[in-house]
């Protein structure tokens, strides 16, 4: 079930498992057990359902029957827009994870429903290829890598592998309804047209997976969150995937802002946190810091046509301008 080129990522390096007790990550924690990876676990509890509990408890006897960490976070989440503040919440806490305990891959237990539903959602929402491909096997971020082993199983298929070896695991109800867009996407579209089309569905991902190739954008990575994206055609994808490289998830709205800025030459910043500087070559892609520059730092980064916008992150990380020369 388990992709081969994952795997082979996941031998080498630490790797921590994205886990909720759901029937995804539960069946993945098997799958990567007994195809003897090493890995340990991190869930979050939302403190919605009574059942939360539970699972986190079931967590820690797992971990501790299989001799592996487990790192737990109690988030208390407002109603208002809770699918992207739990999945914000989430992120960031495995990315703070990795940071802090030298994890280099992080494994999340999507499936091939779960980006069939994306490319729903993201058609229905108005978008390019490389948002509708959205989930991808292997992901760099900042500070480590994102593994997907699980992209090219149907969930039924694991709800299956579960019930034939009578393991435990836990169905979240709230996953059954149409309360949120996911929910509603996959009990109305997503799951009657697979059950139907599912063979098709998986190649035409394979063939739409080649035509993006051919657009992915030229972006290079001199220094840690410091990237930059060659001006072009596909330039907004570039911007897009450096985003995410910073664990971020670029917006219609934030898309549509930078484009219009990018056209008129303009800098800008989007959700506050990133940079994004435009000049004649490069887009510069930094976090967004204020800082007091001195004076001939301000004027090195005149010289070599550094946007103003990224200067207060390159002068506070003492970044080697020397690397933009030639760039720039």
């Amino acid at each position: 079930m388990l992709s081969a080129p994952v795997l082979h990522k996941l031998k080498s390096g630490r790797n921590l498992l994205a886990f909720s007790h759901g029937v995804d990550s539960t069946a993945l924690f098997y799958l990567l057990d007994e195809a003897g990876m090493k890995f340990d676990l991190a869930i979050v509890d939302y403190n919605v359902r009574a059942q939360s509990k539970d699972e986190v408890a079931s967590a820690r006897d797992l971990a501790t029957k299989f001799n592996k960490r487990i790192y737990v976070k109690s988030v208390q989440l407002g109603e208002s827009n809770f699918e992207h503040e739990a999945r914000a919440a989430r992120y960031d806490f495995f990315a703070e994870i990795c940071r802090k305990q030298g994890y280099e891959n992080l494994i999340l237990a999507h499936q091939f429903d779960d980006k069939f539903e994306w490319f729903l959602m993201q058609l229905g929402r108005g978008a390019g290829l490389s948002e509708l491909l959205g989930m991808q096997e292997l992901e760099a971020r900042d500070n480590y890598v994102i593994a997907r082993p699980l992209l090219g199983v149907r969930k039924c298929e694991l709800e299956r592998f579960l019930r034939e070896r009578n393991l435990k695991y836990f169905t979240d109800e709230t996953n059954l309804t149409d309360q949120f867009k996911r929910g509603f996407v996959r009990a109305k579209f997503s799951e009657p047209f697979l059950d139907e089309y599912f063979s098709g569905v998986k190649k035409s991902f394979e063939f739409l997976a080649a035509d993006a190739l051919s657009l992915t954008p030229e972006i290079s990575n001199p220094a840690p969150k410091i990237y930059l994206v060659k001006r072009g055609a596909n330039e907004i994808r570039g911007v897009d995937q450096a985003y995410k490289r910073l664990g971020l998830v670029l917006s219609a709205a934030q898309r549509n802002e930078c484009a219009r800025c990018l056209e008129n030459g303009a800098d800008c910043v989007l959700g506050g946190k990133v940079a994004v500087g435009a000049s004649v070559n490069f887009i510069l892609v930094t976090p967004y810091i204020k800082a007091a520059m001195d004076k001939k730092f301000k004027e090195s980064c005149r010289r070599l046509s550094i946007p103003p916008i990224n200067r207060g992150f390159l002068f506070v990380e003492s970044a080697d301008l020397s690397k933009f020369k030639e760039l720039l």
